[in-house]
């Protein structure tokens, strides 16, 4: 064996004391989850917004984020329902590179994964209990999910996870909505192959214990466009790219078809700017289509306090991964989704 132990086995239930919603807080992410899945089942017709960082690498910078967010959903609440992206493990092509603030508690320090697991459970609870708003992760790592699973409102299953067994498995087990991407060649089969696995019960081994599941009817699709054999970005949130998704989804009689485009990654090449048009494109096509306007109900939106992006820790509030549209961008583009919901 070539595992070294560099830590005591960890106390799943020991770690959920930690940071452990209570009181009002509890109660209002019980109301915020119950709307957020009448919105997924079609019964309340707001659109949803996942925004917020590409990964929440500093504490203080996130929380000033989640202030200012909390004020805007406020603002644009009777057509806007907005979740946090509040993402704590990056994946890494290669493996190098800054894993996200499980890893690393402290962007500039050496990693320290006890101290990251309570890092992550101190931010979520910090930003549902001191702005009310709730808040989404990627579950990069399966076996984590127990970790936090009771703080977290939304989970993604990203592009380079979606095709992975345990992943799709876990995910018919979560209670909340959980979004699968098409992996980074675009092929839509992959996705929804997840999909299907996600909605319907399953049975299998999850940290040492058989276990069955009961299926999530609120797993669904997130389009976030494809790389091919060239390293050209082909998008997939077009016209005709989301009415494919939407046949698909009725071919295989899945539930609650709901599409959430993804506005950064390659459907805008990172072009974090371009996220702009992609939204504005994206409510052009649910206008002239009424199919699309059903089924195409979310979009996920990378975003923080400043523009684009830095390779170490400097600004305050500027993404050390993906670049992120600033907070002036961030409202102009809420305040023109709100707008544009309001003339239809």
């Amino acid at each position: 064996m070539t595992f070294k132990a560099t830590s005591q086995p960890i106390n799943v239930e020991a770690v959920r004391q930690i940071s452990k919603l209570e009181g009002t807080a509890l109660e209002r992410k019980e109301a915020r989850d119950k709307e957020l899945a009448a919105i997924m089942r079609g019964e309340d017709d707001r659109i949803l917004l996942v925004i917020g960082p590409c990964s929440s690498d500093n504490e203080e910078a996130v929380l000033e984020y989640a202030n200012r967010l909390a004020q805007l959903q406020e603002e644009v609440k009777d057509r806007i329902f907005m979740v946090m992206r509040v993402y704590t493990a990056k994946p890494r092509t290669n493996g190098d590179g800054y894993k996200g603030l499980i890893h690393q508690p402290d962007a500039k320090e050496a990693p320290s994964l006890i101290n990251g697991i309570k890092a992550v459970r101190n931010l979520h609870y910090r930003v549902i209990t001191e702005t009310g708003i709730t808040t989404a992760d990627e579950m990069l790592y399966p076996e984590n999910l127990p970790l936090v699973d009771d703080l977290v409102s939304y989970i993604a299953v990203g592009a380079r996870s979606v095709e992975d067994q345990q992943h799709r498995f876990v995910a018919s087990g979560i209670d909340v909505p959980t979004g699968l991407k098409n992996p980074t060649s675009g092929n839509l089969n992959v996705m929804f192959n997840g999909i299907y696995a996600a909605q319907n019960k399953q049975s299998f081994l999850f940290n040492g214990e058989e276990v069955e599941t009961s299926g999530n009817p609120l797993a669904h699709a997130i389009l976030r466009g494809a790389l091919n054999e060239y390293g050209k970005n082909i998008p997939n949130y077009y016209y005709d790219n989301v009415l494919d998704t939407i046949d698909q989804y009725e071919a295989m009689g899945l539930e609650n078809p709901f599409i959430m485009i993804d506005t950064n990654h390659d459907n805008s090449g990172k072009q974090y700017l371009e996220q702009v048009r992609i939204v504005r494109q994206t409510l052009i096509n649910r206008e002239w289509n009424e199919r699309i306007k059903k089924a195409v109900r979310g979009f996920m939106i990378e975003s923080y306090l400043e523009d684009g992006r830095q390779d170490e820790p400097v600004v305050f509030g500027k993404s050390i991964t993906d670049p992120c549209l600033g907070w002036e961008n961030t409202v102009q583009l809420v305040q023109e989704i709100y707008d544009t919901l309001g003339h239809k």
